[in-house]
């Protein structure tokens, strides 16, 4: 199992995962500073835990958004009827849920 310290609003996080998920893990990881540094653009400065929580919020919303949209690309009823379109965000949503499933606590 491989290690990683990611740094997330200044704070350095070690977390494990498995070898060769490395870059992913800093990959997301840069996800979460970059929507805690909007949370902070539009609140200012809040504590650590509410900065992660309201993060957390605004990746929930994008989920929850293309879940919908890909309900509607799978019933035919999205703007887009590319099954191409539909295709990838199946594959985004998979890759979402494999994601949070290995990241969420045992």
């Amino acid at each position: 199992m491989a290690q990683v310290l990611l740094r997330i609003n200044g704070y350095a996080y070690p977390v494990g995962c498995e070898d060769g998920q490395e870059q992913h893990v800093q990959a997301m990881a840069a996800q979460i500073d970059e929507r805690i540094a909007r949370v902070k653009a539009m609140t200012g400065q809040s504590g650590e835990g509410r900065l992660l929580m309201l993060a957390a919020l605004l990746m929930a919303d994008e989920l929850h958004d293309l879940h919908a949209e890909l309900a509607s690309a799978r019933a035919g009823t999205g703007s887009s009827r590319d099954p191409a379109r539909g295709r990838k965000l199946a594959q985004l949503a998979d890759q979402a849920e494999g994601i949070a499933a290995r990241l969420s606590p045992a």
